[in-house]
């Protein structure tokens, strides 16, 4: 399946947002299996951490690790991977972000096959935030930082702020596939994201 059934424009962002195709149900892949693969893996080592009991363990550590070299390596896959994976396709635009979500409470919309200017405003906030998280965790185990509290502070701020980010993730994810019935996590999940024809 190719993306030639779809009429290309270019939104604010800068993204390619696919006008409603007059041709029924499609599946257009999108993400390809890398990026799935990076993407349930994080949210994996991310919540799995969030439940340990001990932050001091040595498993915590390791997925601590295990998030960061995720991020590295969807950066790596944002510079050379796949079309929709790349950076050029989602850029940074908050602007853009905030009409997106103004667009969606008011009930219009337009499908991008790559991220929405929202959900690209929210991966790279948990890129940072993971990358973040690892550098002050790391930094806490050095002899320079050892038993700072302002290390240890920002890190458990990082760490709420991440699991907010989490919440507001899901949340823009429901609305998002609400407004425009599309399933965002069926993507996430098999790559392709199924544009709805236009109905007369």
């Amino acid at each position: 399946m190719t993306d030639r059934f779809l009429t290309q424009a270019v939104t604010d962002a800068g993204t390619g947002a696919a006008q409603t195709p007059s041709r029924p149900d499609r599946g257009v892949r999108v993400w390809d299996p890398l990026v799935r693969f990076i993407h349930w893996g994080l949210a994996a080592a991310v919540l799995t951490n969030a439940l340990l009991d001990d932050p001091d363990s040595k498993l915590h550590e390791a997925l601590g690790y295990v998030a960061v070299g995720l991020v590295a390596l969807r950066v790596l896959w944002g510079l050379i991977g796949t079309e929709h994976a790349r950076f050029a396709a989602f850029p940074l635009n908050p602007l853009a972000a905030l009409r997106h979500f103004g667009d969606l409470i008011r009930g219009r919309h337009s499908v991008h096959l790559s991220h929405n200017p929202a959900g690209a405003l929210m991966a790279y906030n948990l890129w940072l935030s993971v990358i973040g998280m690892g550098v002050t965790g790391y930094m806490m185990g050095t002899v320079a930082f050892f038993g700072m509290d302002w290390v240890e502070e920002l890190h458990e701020a990082i760490y709420a702020w991440i699991m907010a980010s989490v919440l507001l993730h899901l949340g823009g994810v429901l609305l998002d596939s609400l407004v425009t019935r599309l399933s965002l996590v069926g993507a996430m999940i098999h790559g392709r994201k199924r544009l709805p024809g236009r109905r007369s």
